[in-house]
């Protein structure tokens, strides 16, 4: 039987923070549980790093420290050696984005493979990640999506952003790195889904070692999984997936409405929740053809995975299957995993301040739009001030 009251337990949720620490992440959620205050704290934070006014000192002793792990891999390694003596895995999540010139992209691409090498001599780094825009300009995986002729200069360059591609999955493939690809917006996610399955082709053979990433809030991406499977069967391949509900709701149906054709996106909350939590089932049910990648801080689809990992006696440290929550987010659901012998891993993203910046501000906009989500953080690190008061 599962134990349901599993994740309540604070305890071992927060127990790598200092008493100083637990009081920053609650100062913090309360602050993120306010929309105006996110709104203001947004346009101040952008204004004073345009106009290079010294905030960086205090954006990375506040929002920087609680959420990254460091401006760059060395300054990750005491979060990720003090995260696996709870048995709590890290993926290092290089979060620049927006990049457009070629020597950005190779620069992305080096940062990738010296983190791969970095794997290579840590247990505590199975995992590595990076999105397809780091590699190549986002209008070109929109033309190739669309189906347009490139231009000769336009097939050189994607012939770049595949060999860019390549030899993160070959190199990945020699250290036994697992790899996942991030999804993105719909309109560009066609051309990186054809370029992903064929690193799977590739290198996925004996096990698998390149992930796609599923965005459950997509109602076609079911479907989707399920021809990709049937793919695998007739070539002989592994398939890998990252599954998350998804992270660009908003410019999607906006973009739909403005553009005039049918949103992407489920109709609400509640169909997307079951779209996830279906793809959770079919890969459970097909772990001899899939691997998955639980990426979720939603405790009911950690539940339904662990209910369905024990009905089938799946192992929990079977590595075909992963848990996976934010750093700085859902201590509760990670730790307590962990705890109980399952596969988890920390996504920890690192880079310059200033340009992980785009990236905090998504994260305390989501916090502050996914209901719920920043009062259980508040909740649970209320219980656990006032039991280390006891």
């Amino acid at each position: 039987m599962i134990d349901h009251s599993l994740f309540e337990n604070t305890a071992t949720a927060f127990s790598l923070k200092s008493d100083s620490e637990l009081e920053r992440a609650y100062f913090l959620f309360k602050m993120i549980s306010s929309q105006p205050l996110v709104r203001i704290g947004t346009a101040a934070t952008n204004f004073a790093l345009k106009a290079n006014l010294p905030v960086e000192g205090l954006i990375r002793s506040t929002v920087f420290d609680h959420f990254c792990g460091g401006i760059n891999e060395e300054d990750c390694l005491p979060v990720i050696d003090k995260l696996y003596t709870k048995g709590v895995s890290s993926v290092l999540d290089y979060s620049v984005e927006g990049k457009e010139t070629e020597a950005q992209f190779d620069n992305a691409l080096e940062k990738i493979l010296k983190i791969i090498h970095f794997c290579d001599e840590k247990e505590a780094m199975p995992i590595v990640v990076f999105k397809p825009t780091g590699f190549g300009r986002f209008r070109l995986y929109q033309k190739k999506t669309e189906g347009q002729v490139f231009t000769e200069q336009e097939e050189q360059e994607w012939n770049r952003i595949v060999e860019r591609f390549d030899t993160v999955c070959k190199l990945s493939k020699e250290k036994d790195v697992e790899v996942l690809i991030d999804g993105e917006e719909s309109w560009m996610q066609g051309a990186a889904d054809d370029l992903v399955e064929t690193m799977m082709r590739k290198y996925n053979i004996d096990k698998a070692i390149v992930y796609n990433t599923l965005q459950c809030y997509r109602w076609d991406r079911l479907d989707y999984l399920k021809s990709l499977h049937h793919r695998a069967k007739v070539n002989g391949f592994k398939v890998g997936i990252k599954i998350v509900r998804g992270a660009y709701m908003e410019k999607e149906r906006e973009r739909a409405e403005e553009k005039n054709y049918t949103s992407p996106i489920c109709k609400d909350k509640q169909a997307t929740d079951n779209n996830f939590n279906e793809a959770l089932k079919y890969m459970l049910n097909h772990l001899n053809d899939m691997a998955i990648f639980i990426g979720t801080h939603n405790e009911r689809s950690c539940y339904l995975a662990m209910e369905i990992m024990n009905t089938l006696n799946i192992n929990k440290q079977d590595n075909n299957v992963w848990f996976g929550q934010l750093y700085g987010m859902s201590d509760h659901i990670s730790f307590n995993l962990a705890a109980n012998g399952y596969n988890v891993a920390k996504y920890i993203p690192f880079g310059p301040v200033k340009d992980v910046m785009p990236y905090l501000i998504r994260r305390a906009e989501e916090n502050t739009s996914v209901a719920g989500q920043t009062n259980r953080e508040l909740s649970l690190l209320k219980t656990e001030r006032k039991r280390r008061k006891i």
